[in-house]
């Protein structure tokens, strides 16, 4: 498969295309980004990388942390987890308050912001320094100990943070938060404002297309078995209320973010990132999505 050829195809395209999104504006920082930006990489398992344009920019991977918080916890337990937090696909937007209500403090899913939320309090119940456990997390993963977090976008959420400080009220009234409000939301943002590029971000999502080994050692971050239940939430909640629509076009577990970023994976094929920061009304990237469902068009693969 000539991926070079397809992304450049994929490239002349998106650069013909007018985007009707709008740049992410509730957090003020992200409001800056130049929405012209865009990026794709593709890491293969077999040939290695490819990309163009801002592929290894770095932005705000805000909610694509979700996988990575949702994988280290999976690290540390079984299936006890899943009393806290259920799998099973929203519906509705990804800050609901109303669906919390009626599910009695149980989130959804641990892809939108309430499951997230308790995954980050269980994770400060089980690491020593959760914030700096994290990053060296995604250190790990990368390869690369030089990703931190963006100090003004994680002001600038923390500010304008109110509703998610309401979720974990409410989860607390239905006592499925057990650490101090005030700490979990903290370490929430944090993992949000965490920097990251195209490159970088396909190079981690690749223990998710490599049986949960990373790619350049083989070791083993996460077993195949659970690796397939976090693909499988992937594919089923990782688009808020259009993870049905990402599965019609597109075809690949993955995940998005307001930031713009979107990364994919096709199990034993490859990893894929996209980043163009303009967001459709569900909150994906508009032209993140035209681009990965044209690579599974050209390449005429997807998990279907």
């Amino acid at each position: 498969m000539n991926y070079q050829k397809i992304l450049n195809t994929i490239s002349s395209e998106v650069s013909c295309k007018n985007s009707t999104g709008k740049v992410a504006s509730y957090i003020p920082e992200l409001a800056k980004i130049e929405a012209e930006k865009f990026g794709m990489h593709l890491y293969c398992v077999n040939s290695g990388h490819y990309g163009f344009g801002d592929h290894q920019e770095r932005f705000s991977i805000q909610s694509i942390s979700k996988v990575f918080a949702l994988t280290l916890t999976m690290s540390l337990l079984d299936d006890e987890l899943f009393k806290r937090v259920d799998v099973e696909p929203s519906g509705d937007p990804f800050n609901s308050l109303v669906q919390l209500e009626y599910e009695q403090g149980i989130p959804r899913n641990p892809f939108i912001n309430a499951g997230a939320l308790v995954i980050s309090d269980i994770l400060i119940s089980h690491l020593a320094n959760p914030k700096k456990d994290f990053l060296e997390f995604i250190h790990d993963i990368t390869d690369n100990n030089t990703i931190i977090i963006n100090p003004k976008v994680f002001q600038s959420e923390k500010k304008y943070s109110h509703r998610n400080a309401a979720l974990l009220n409410l989860m607390k009234s239905f006592g499925n938060i057990k650490n101090d409000i005030e700490i979990v939301l903290d370490f929430y943002i944090y993992q949000c404002a965490i920097e990251m590029s195209c490159m970088e971000i396909a190079t981690a999502f690749m223990i998710y297309v490599n049986g949960g080994k990373k790619m350049t050692t083989n070791k083993s971050i996460l077993s195949h078995h659970k690796v397939k239940r976090i693909n499988a939430i992937m594919q089923t909640c990782g688009f808020y209320d259009e993870a049905g629509e990402f599965s019609f076009r597109v075809g690949l577990p993955g995940k998005s973010g307001v930031g713009g970023g979107i990364a994919a994976v096709h199990p034993g094929q490859y990893a894929v990132t996209v980043w163009s920061p303009p967001l459709n009304p569900k909150g994906n990237s508009e032209l993140g999505m035209y681009a990965l469902e044209r690579l599974t068009t050209l390449t005429g693969l997807s998990i279907f």
